[in-house]
């Protein structure tokens, strides 16, 4: 298979404690903090937090509670990397190609503004979900894309 992806776009990491990691990745790793968000669905909710680093971006993210598919993650895989989002120029012909291998998907395509994503089902031997994405301008995430994502997530019952 040809190579499809042209750069890990950014690792999500679930935390027990969102202020502890923010600190952490801050204060001994050299982190910039670049923003937190709340995100709640119909039966749970997360807080999240951005971490930057020149080029490369960390997202970490707590869920509020036991219901949440992130604490959910968490209590079945223990804290650490939640997903990788891969990046890729073109996301219909990726997620073609890819889905040609067997691979499969939890969501449908988020659309955001400058950004496309997919999400892929958990990979029962890591525990690792993927993230496709597709950026075509240098927004970062918004409001409404994270929340259409953790509300197909939620529906999904995804841990």
């Amino acid at each position: 298979m040809a190579n499809i992806y042209s750069k890990i776009d950014h690792v999500a990491v679930a935390v027990l404690d969102l202020e502890k990691a923010i600190a952490f990745y801050q204060q001994m790793l050299g982190f910039e903090f670049q923003g937190r968000r709340e995100t709640l669905g119909k039966n749970s909710g997360m807080i999240s937090a951005v971490m930057g680093s020149g080029n490369f971006t960390i997202v970490l993210i707590q869920g509020l509670e036991p219901e949440s598919q992130v604490s959910r993650y968490v209590e079945q895989y223990g804290p650490g990397v939640q997903h990788i989002a891969l990046e890729v120029n073109d996301l219909e012909s990726a997620t073609k190609l890819i889905e040609e291998q067997g691979f499969t998907f939890a969501t449908g395509i988020i659309k955001g503004q400058g950004l496309r994503q997919i999400f892929s089902n958990r990979d029962e031997n890591s525990g690792m979900m993927f993230e496709i994405i597709e950026r075509t301008g240098n927004e970062g995430f918004e409001d409404d894309s994270i929340q259409d994502l953790f509300n197909q997530l939620e529906e999904a019952e995804l841990v």
